[in-house]
């Protein structure tokens, strides 16, 4: 019996793709130019790795005549792009600086490979991270790629930080109000009387949601075309810039540009905003009632939410649907309505529906079972006794009621539907005689 030989290992086949540069286009025309040359010696180096299984690619990256101070080059793009969709194993280059001559780009690059398990390979300098001898080569590499990014970065933040101390604009999104001139922070007149209003209004609404829904409803825009919306009041409310600083991490530094706004008026401002948003909520809600709140839908479907204005010491109430608060006034045909008027139309519907014959008597079936001995007539002169009792009662007990009769309100373009709550009146019922009783004038 012969004794079978012992089976080979199988090699595995190795991708090999070889990358060529030269800094300038001098020579390129000639029929064997330096690409060639660099081509050549790599594919002799590949041919001398058969047996570990590396195999030449047929595809060229070349890029002739670009420098190798950045990574913006098209065969190196392709190059990288075969890494990433699986197609290189190896790449191997003449040269280190080749492939680059910054260390922060090799760094990139290098992760690209072995994020995708690529080898790395320098023929003329013995560099193959295969070996451990190339690891550590790379590591070194990467150590002071690393170190530059890290001076680098110390650099500009030190420098950044004396500029900043010096009040000069170090760039980012110029702040609305401001424009930038020879790298200076120049004052935008038309935006800046947008400025001075905001903080202004803020200061009469007390309320940064009272004041972006008034905006939003006067579409009043920032530089972008964007609806002012609380988010950009609040950054806006709070940035040193109006009055002339210059921020660096928390501190406020003179700046080289003009204020928009006074010292006095950013003061005021800041003791408001200071002060507890619920309080604030708490005294503008209590200065602008809103009967309707909550019951209010507009033709959208979408809820209609109250708001007001100031026009020196004029309040003007009104409800917005919340569909233009999101999306533009093109969005709902009914954007907003006058709150008096609507909540009259409201008051003025609900008295007449209280007479009516139908509403009688569904109310007086649903309190009967709660209300031993109650007649239909009792439920009648209830009802109909709230007309005249209305005008007598505080806002805050009209706006009970409401709530309590009210299940929802419609309004459209042709006009508003006001839908009842029976058990509601129901309640209602019982309060009333007690409410009867004691009448009570607005002060």
């Amino acid at each position: 019996m012969t004794k079978a030989s012992p089976a080979k290992p199988v090699t595995q086949k190795l991708r090999c793709a070889i990358y060529t540069r030269k800094s300038s286009e001098e020579g390129l025309e000639q029929e064997f130019n330096s690409l060639d040359a660099q081509r050549d010696a790599c594919s002799a180096y590949i041919a001398s790795q058969r047996s570990e299984g590396w195999v030449e690619l047929a595809a060229h990256y070349d890029d002739g005549g670009i420098s190798g101070g950045t990574l913006e080059r098209p065969a190196l793009k392709r190059l990288l792009s075969d890494i990433e969709e699986d197609r290189v194993d190896v790449v191997v280059v003449y040269k280190i600086d080749r492939l680059s001559r910054a260390l922060m780009d090799f760094a990139k690059l290098v992760e690209v490979f072995d994020r995708n398990n690529v080898t790395f390979v320098s023929v003329t300098q013995s560099f193959n991270t295969t070996t451990s001898m190339g690891r550590l080569t790379l590591n070194i590499l990467l150590s002071f790629a690393q170190f530059e990014r890290e001076v680098i970065g110390e650099r500009i933040r030190d420098k950044f930080a004396a500029s900043r101390k010096r009040g000069m604009w170090m760039g980012g999104v110029v702040p609305l109000g401001y424009e930038v001139r020879d790298r200076k922070l120049v004052i935008n007149e038309a935006e800046a009387k947008t400025v001075r209003m905001i903080f202004e209004r803020f200061l009469k609404v007390g309320s940064a949601t009272a004041l972006a829904r008034a905006l939003i409803s006067e579409s009043v825009r920032t530089r972008r075309g964007k609806l002012i919306d609380k988010g950009f009041l609040y950054k806006l409310l709070n940035n040193r810039i109006y009055i002339g600083d210059a921020v660096h991490k928390g501190t406020p530094y003179p700046g080289e540009h003009k204020p928009i706004i006074t010292r006095d008026l950013w003061d005021k401002v800041r003791a408001t905003l200071q002060g507890s948003p619920r309080m604030r909520a708490g005294s503008t809600r209590a200065a602008t009632p809103a009967l309707l709140k909550g019951l209010l839908f507009g033709p959208t479907g979408s809820a209609m939410s109250p708001t007001h204005t100031r026009r020196g010491d004029k309040l003007y109430r009104y409800y917005i649907s919340q569909s233009v608060v999101k999306r533009g006034a093109d969005d709902c045909p009914v954007s907003r309505v006058p709150a008096a008027e609507i909540e009259t139309a409201v008051v003025d519907q609900l008295r007449g529906m209280l007479r009516s014959p139908e509403i009688i008597v569904s109310t007086w079936r649903s309190a009967r079972p709660e209300i031993d001995g109650l007649s239909e007539r009792q439920v009648r002169e209830a009802l109909e006794g709230l007309d005249p009792l209305w005008d007598e009662l505080f806002p805050t007990e009209q706006t009970r009621i409401i709530q309590l009769l009210v299940e929802r309100v419609d309004v459209g373009v042709a006009g508003l539907k006001v839908r009842l709550r029976v058990q509601g009146l129901a309640r209602m019922v019982q309060d009333l005689a007690g409410i009867a009783a004691t009448p009570r004038r607005v002060a």
